[in-house]
C-alpha cells in the first residue's frame, strides 16, 4: 500500500516494534493448542454456518498488518454471500466515528452469525494467521485497506506492531466505536507491550467474552 508517494513500509520503516521471541513464543503455543484443542469446535460451527445459510463456512478478507503487509485473514462466515457489497448502502447508518464501521443490528448477519459475533467465536480461525505470523494473540485489530487509506499520518502508527485477535480496545471499550479511542489504546499497547500486559488483556478477553459485554 502507498500513502503520499511513499509506502507504508517506507514511511513506518524507523518506528516498527520488533516482535520480541516471549511474544512469538507465545503465538506458536497457543495457536497450536487452540487449534488442536479446539478442533471438534470448529466442526460444529462450520456445520452450522453451512446449514443456517448458503456458502461456505469461513470468510477469507484482506487485511493490512504491521509495516503495511497486506494479508488473507480468516474468520467463520457470519454475514450472508456477498455482504461486502452492500457496506456502501448501508454506510449511512454507520454507529462508528472515525474511519471504521460498525453496525449493532447489522441486517447483513446470518442467524448463526449474530450468536458467532456475540461470542466472539467467530475470530476462531484467525489462530491460523497467529501461526502463520500475519497475526498475534494480543495486539491492533487488522484494518481493511480501505480504512487505511483515509488515514491520517498518526493512525498510521497503530500499524507498528503485529496485529492481534484481541486487544487492549476489545477489553477496555468494546462496544464503543470511536476511532480516536482505538487509535490511542492501540498505540498504548505499543508504547506498553510486555507479557505481563499480553497475559492481562488475554484474562479480560475470556472475561469479556463470556459476559457478552459490549458485543455487536
Amino acid at each position: 500500500m502507498e500513502a503520499e508517494g511513499l509506502t507504508l513500509a517506507e514511511l513506518l520503516s524507523d518506528e516498527l516494534v520488533p516482535m520480541p521471541a516471549w511474544k512469538r513464543g507465545a503465538d506458536v503455543a497457543g495457536a497450536l493448542f487452540g487449534i488442536l484443542f479446539l478442533a471438534p469446535l470448529f466442526a460444529l460451527v462450520s456445520l452450522a454456518v453451512m446449514l443456517d445459510s448458503r456458502g461456505g463456512p469461513f470468510y477469507r478478507q484482506t487485511r493490512v498488518g504491521k509495516g503495511g503487509k497486506l494479508f488473507t485473514c480468516w474468520k467463520f462466515r457470519s454475514m450472508h454471500t456477498g455482504a461486502d457489497r452492500l457496506v456502501g448502502q448501508l454506510m449511512e447508518q454507520n454507529e462508528a466515528n472515525g474511519h471504521i464501521f460498525k453496525m449493532k443490528d447489522d441486517p447483513r448477519r446470518t442467524r448463526v452469525g449474530v450468536f458467532l459475533r456475540k461470542t466472539s467465536l467467530d475470530e476462531l480461525p484467525q489462530l491460523w494467521n497467529v501461526l502463520r505470523g500475519d497475526m498475534s494473540l494480543v495486539g491492533p485489530r487488522p484494518p481493511i485497506p480501505a480504512e487505511v487509506i483515509r488515514y491520517d499520518l498518526p493512525h498510521l502508527q497503530r500499524l507498528v506492531v503485529v496485529p492481534g485477535i484481541t486487544g487492549l480496545w476489545q477489553v477496555t471499550l468494546r462496544g464503543h466505536h470511536d476511532f480516536a479511542d482505538m487509535v490511542a489504546l492501540d498505540l498504548r499497547y505499543a508504547r506498553e507491550l510486555s507479557p505481563l500486559l499480553d497475559v492481562k488483556i488475554l484474562l479480560r478477553t475470556v472475561t469479556t467474552v463470556l459476559t457478552g459485554s459490549g458485543s455487536c
